[in-house]
């Protein structure tokens, strides 16, 4: 028996610092939704009790480093499961871009092996076991739209916003979110509207999400990547209605409501970037 499972890209429509926790991490609150955009996993069982990870992509590690691996390792230890599995990704979201590629990859493992070793867990549990693996793993547990608190592992359904194209580019360069976090200025940064976007969302307004948009990592970010701030600026240049960096980047995406301005903006980019992709909202 083999399971194949889709682990679909985030991105932040909202993101917002709020302070610095006595634990390290720091409280945000973000509003986020995923995307058309999909590794795709393949879960062997196998009778010997070890995790291989299996990828043509050689900026994906196959040891201990990656979080597909880590959720396959989670759940062996709490369950006390002398299985085996060999987890295959076809890396389809960029590496490092700010879009939970590997927080997806390990939401699906957790949700793949729930069904593949017919555990019985509930996606509340699975998410609580993702929050262990990494920030962004329980909304990913989870999908659809939602507001995530704490430190990103406090997930809130809220609906999803109308249907559009979203317009991707990510810069060769790679980001650590670390860095950005360790030089962020709360005192002097511009603060998202959050409860406005939720307002939005749950209007269904087109318009309010598109004014709503807002980072406070973008302060730091594009200070160190110039780069980041060029493909904001062509975006914006091309057509797209709203345009942000998602999580702590270095990945850019604009929303575009019609369709023919599209093309303009996706062949306009291509100049700029080697990876850039154009795909519809998931909603629900």
């Amino acid at each position: 028996m083999r399971l194949l499972i889709k682990a679909p890209a985030k991105i932040n429509l909202s993101l917002d610092v709020l302070h610095k926790r006595l634990d390290g991490y720091h409280e945000v609150e973000m509003v986020m939704t995923t995307i058309d955009l999909a590794d795709r996993l393949e879960l062997v069982p196998l009778e010997e009790n070890v995790i291989k990870i299996l990828s043509q992509n050689r900026f994906v590690p196959d040891d201990q480093r990656n979080l597909a691996y880590q959720a396959a390792q989670v759940l062996k230890e709490k369950l006390n499961i002398k299985k085996g599995v060999a987890i295959s990704i076809d890396k389809v979201i960029p590496v490092a871009a700010g879009l939970a590629g590997g927080s997806s990859d390990a939401a699906a493992t957790l949700k793949g092996l729930n069904s593949l070793w017919n555990l019985g867990l509930s996606l509340e549990e699975l998410a609580e076991i993702g929050s262990e693996i990494g920030s962004d793993v329980s909304f990913c547990v989870h999908g659809g739209t939602a507001l995530a608190t704490g430190r990103g592992e406090k997930i809130q359904h809220i609906p999803s916003p109308p249907s559009c194209w979203v317009i991707l580019a990510k810069p060769t360069i790679g980001v650590s979110t670390a860095d950005v976090y360790q030089n962020l200025d709360l005192k002097n940064v511009q603060h998202p509207n959050t409860q406005a976007m939720i307002s939005a969302l749950e209007q269904g307004s087109y318009k309010g999400i598109c004014e709503n948009l807002g980072n406070v990592l973008e302060s730091v970010t594009l200070k160190m990547h110039p780069e980041v701030t060029q493909i904001k600026n062509q975006m914006e240049r091309f057509g797209a209605d709203s345009v942000l960096m998602s999580g702590s980047g270095p990945t850019v995406y604009g929303l575009v409501h019609h369709e023919s301005r599209l093309h303009r903006i996706y062949n306009g980019l291509r100049g700029f970037c080697d990876q850039v992709f154009a795909v519809r909202m998931l909603g629900e």
